[in-house]
């Protein structure tokens, strides 16, 4: 079997610059420019944003759920905290916090361009 390991996340956004900033001021991503491009790091993984060109023919994002590619999730310490500062900042939940099994808290919120994305919060004592 080959031993692969994540390299990135790939978005396009008609505006990159306020996708990578909402990343960066909801979810503490911090912002990496290189000539021509515009990247994340969150969490761990890198965020690629790429614009779209001109008139480029891109479908909007799908109603929920659909097939393919549903959310990316991210791990929060102190999930209810996490959710009331993001909620203060005008974020958009899907779903709030919720228990869903003992040991594993989450919810949803709404990220640019429709991207759904779930912070969770898991108690190692369950894992």
């Amino acid at each position: 079997m080959p031993v692969v390991t994540w390299d990135h996340v790939h978005l396009r956004s008609p505006d990159p610059e306020a996708t990578a900033a909402w990343l960066r001021d909801i979810l503490g991503g911090e912002i990496v420019r290189a000539p021509g491009r515009i990247d994340v790091n969150l969490g761990g993984a890198r965020i690629f944003i790429a614009p779209l060109e001109g008139d480029s023919a891109v479908n909007p994002p799908p109603p929920h759920p659909h097939q393919g590619l549903d959310h990316f999730g991210l791990t929060v310490k102190d999930i209810d905290a996490v959710a009331a500062e993001i909620k203060a900042k005008g974020v958009t939940f899907t779903r709030e916090p919720t228990t869903i099994r003992p040991g594993v808290r989450i919810c949803f919120i709404r990220g640019p361009e429709g991207i759904s994305i779930e912070l969770l919060e898991r108690d190692n004592k369950y894992t």
